[in-house]
């Protein structure tokens, strides 16, 4: 079969599990939500629940935005322009302690999914000295992730370039546009794409740096507290998509969301899908919040960005799991 028409299977097989799935419209009934996310294999689950109807029947219209970098995504959800954000925890951090927002994280979802690439011709991390390397803003979480790698292979800030270009998507086209920039930190599809491009990955960064609770859940406090029940309910629409997305029943549709979403080849929505459930690797089951990896964000942010002599706060001050407890509980468990 070839790769056109291996394509417009899936597709039609997903267009068909939508039309099957969507029933009669239902707009005066539904709760719109701002949804923002990054445009990577990581708004899957996103992708899937607006397609199949899961958001709907929990009774949402979901208003997705895929935002170019996570400063725009945090100004957005400041502004209320946004609702939820699922981004890197980290960057709930940033908006408290440096923006000064009460923001709260609700939900686990990920460690990352982050490999450090570089270009084919670096050896290892000593041939990044004086190098530019790519990341999305400096202050965000990779980027941290980047420097503490570094440093542990004896680089300190200023024996390399930081180069912030935004989101995945971005970071990927900077390192193939233009190769000073030596390297950076890639997830999914932009790993499969990197690899398949001659890059090389000097390691996954969970494997570097140890247990990392990456991506999540985050909203306002105060909407939070104001729309708990909505809060609570689009959670437990956020699980169903997860649980569906490593249902292996789903894996076709899943590929082909891959493939329509992201404009990947087959094979590299295929190989994305089977990195995505990975269960050391890809998302975690249920969209858990892992509180050891949480606490690794806190001292890593500690490290590198709170100022010298201050204590690193209780996880409580940033992560309210109740909302996620009810959640689960319209879930029956």
């Amino acid at each position: 079969m070839t790769y056109r028409s291996r394509r417009a299977v899936l597709l039609g097989s997903l267009c068909c599990l939508a039309a099957a799935t969507s029933g009669p419209a239902r707009s005066a009934e539904l709760v719109t939500l701002r949804i923002n996310a990054f445009p990577n294999a990581k708004a899957l689950p996103l992708h899937a629940g607006i397609a199949t109807g899961i958001f709907e029947r929990r009774g949402f219209r979901i208003e997705l935005e895929l935002t170019e970098g996570s400063r725009p995504q945090r100004e957005g959800l400041a502004s209320g322009k946004t609702h939820v954000a699922h981004s890197a925890v980290d960057n709930a951090l940033a908006m408290i302690e440096v923006a000064k927002e009460d923001v709260v994280i609700v939900s686990g979802g990920d460690s990352g999914m982050n490999e450090f690439f570089v270009q084919g011709n670096i050896n290892g991390f000593a041939d990044l000295r004086g190098r530019s390397l790519v990341v999305d803003a400096p202050d965000t979480a990779y980027a941290l992730q980047l420097k503490k790698i570094l440093a542990q292979d004896g680089l300190k800030e200023g024996d390399y370039k930081i180069n912030p270009v935004g989101a995945g998507p971005f970071r990927f086209k900077a390192l193939m546009e233009d190769k000073s920039n030596a390297g950076g930190i890639l997830n999914l599809p932009f790993t499969v794409q990197a690899e398949a491009a001659g890059m090389k990955s000097l390691g996954r960064t969970i494997d570097m740096l140890g247990a990392y609770q990456a991506a999540g859940a985050f909203a306002m406090r105060a909407w939070a507290e104001k729309n708990r029940d909505t809060l609570e309910r689009y959670l437990a629409a956020y699980i169903e998509c997860i649980r569906w997305v490593r249902a292996p029943a789903n894996k076709a549709q899943g590929v082909a969301i891959l493939v329509d979403k992201l404009k990947l080849s087959t094979r590299e929505a295929e190989r994305t899908h089977e990195l995505l459930l990975d269960p050391a690797f890809g998302f975690t089951p249920d969209a858990a919040f892992d509180r050891e990896g949480f606490k690794n964000v806190l001292a890593l942010r500690a490290e590198l960005e709170r100022k010298a002599g201050t204590a690193v706060p209780a996880p409580e001050r940033y992560v309210d799991l109740s909302y996620y407890e009810g959640a689960m509980k319209l879930l029956g468990r």
